[in-house]
């Protein structure tokens, strides 16, 4: 695997284009602490972008499975450099609406870029090194946050917030260069007529037909809602934390803990799935999350406020290679583009909903009452999931009996 040009590729890309989106982010962040008072309103500009993202979904799929994903992860990231001179124009005029704007070209252009992505990591190295790739790949996802934050957070203190932006822009533009040099083999995309080319026009019914009949990927996008409860309002809650502990420095800290744990997270789940089932992992981990969420009823307390996002974060390195690797060895390769979009718009209706939903409860009971709620669920939620595994599981061995009889 080491020796695949495009391996080294899709990392490379990976970590600039993290520094990059963290830079950005966290100039987000400055910016609307300084134009928006309240958190229901932050949530409302952050969900106008995940909208324009979840509306073009269905094209980004049909889109991605037509044509070779090089083009389209070309092209989206094209995308994503221009809508940040958006946001520069927002600085200049300190117009929160340049910013929605920003936010909506740069939700589009990743409804386009992060199918295209997934769809094509199964095609660069083999079924065994998915897991293992999956790990490493989001782990120089979570180092490029975390270096990502941390310089931010200088930069902030040195330079104007344009220059995070810039800097942004310069990362965006060396990602859209080295994607050039990729180079696999796309047989789906290569038959442009025949059953495959058919079947890349079909929408988003031929996806849910595929998904009814592999009861352990339809499980799975259900039990992926649990990490999303919390990583809906992350940023929301990040700022609240800072406000109630009084401190500007927590913010860096807890981006850098939660980074940290997800890092230790997808080291070792690879070593983890060599003893459980994915099934064990997907269901312990996200009980440990809802746990996670309870803890920060103390986050008052910087010590545990830091430590329930270690812990969240070590629960989410876990969950998530494992899951993306399910998704990509049971989905059929002709499939991948459709059904990585629509998973990415249910991962954003989702995020959406807990965006304004963290909002509102932060606006109308504060942090520690909102937590608490939001870890019951996860954990009835996990419960319940887990109950229902246990009966198809059941059902399934019943029907085998009969079957062997």
């Amino acid at each position: 695997m080491w020796k695949n040009k495009n391996v080294w590729i899709l990392l490379t890309g990976e970590f600039i284009a993290g520094l990059g989106l963290w830079l950005g982010i966290i100039g987000n962040l400055e910016f609307m602490q300084e134009k928006v008072p309240s958190d229901f309103l932050k949530s409302l500009i952050l969900a106008g972008g995940l909208l324009a993202g979840i509306a073009v979904g269905p094209w980004a799929g049909r889109i991605t499975d037509q044509i070779s994903k090089k083009t389209v992860m070309l092209a989206s990231g094209f995308a994503r450099a221009l809508s940040v001179v958006f946001m520069l124009v927002a600085i200049q005029t300190g117009s929160v609406w340049w910013m929605v704007i920003f936010l909506v070209f740069l939700q589009i252009s990743a409804a386009f870029y992060f199918p295209a992505l997934q769809a094509a990591i199964p095609l660069v190295v083999e079924d065994k090194d998915l897991l293992q790739l999956n790990g490493i790949h989001m782990n120089v996802s979570t180092l490029s946050r975390i270096l990502g934050t941390a310089l931010a957070g200088v930069l902030l203190v040195i330079l104007p917030l344009s220059m995070l932006y810039i800097a942004s822009l310069v990362a965006y533009l060396i990602l859209f260069i080295i994607t050039f040099f990729m180079d696999f083999e796309d047989s789906v995309s290569k038959e442009s007529t025949g059953r495959n080319s058919s079947r890349g026009g079909g929408g988003f019914k031929e996806v849910f037909s595929i998904i009814q009949g592999l009861p352990i990927v339809f499980m799975t996008l259900v039990l992926t809602l649990v990490p999303l409860l919390f990583l809906g309002g992350f940023n929301l809650m990040v700022i609240n934390i800072s406000e109630l502990q009084d401190s500007s420095s927590i913010k860096g800290l807890i981006y850098t803990a939660e980074g940290l744990g997800f890092m230790l997270g997808a080291f070792i789940v690879k070593h983890v799935s060599q003893k459980r089932s994915p099934y064990a992992i997907l269901f312990f981990f996200s009980f440990i999350i809802g746990l996670s969420q309870l803890l920060l009823y103390f986050a008052d307390v910087p010590v545990l406020s830091i430590l329930a996002f270690f812990i969240f974060g070590f629960a989410v390195g876990c969950f998530f290679p494992t899951a993306a690797t399910i998704f990509q060895t049971r989905v059929p390769k002709e499939f991948h583009g459709r059904f990585f979009s629509f998973r990415n718009m249910l991962d954003r209706v989702t995020f959406q909903i807990v965006l304004l939903l963290t909002g509102f409860l932060l606006d109308a009971v504060g942090l520690q009452i909102m937590v608490v709620i939001f870890g019951i669920l996860s954990l009835v939620m996990t419960a319940a999931f887990f109950a229902k595994f246990r009966q198809i599981i059941r059902t399934e061995g019943q029907i085998n009996e009969k079957i062997s009889t």
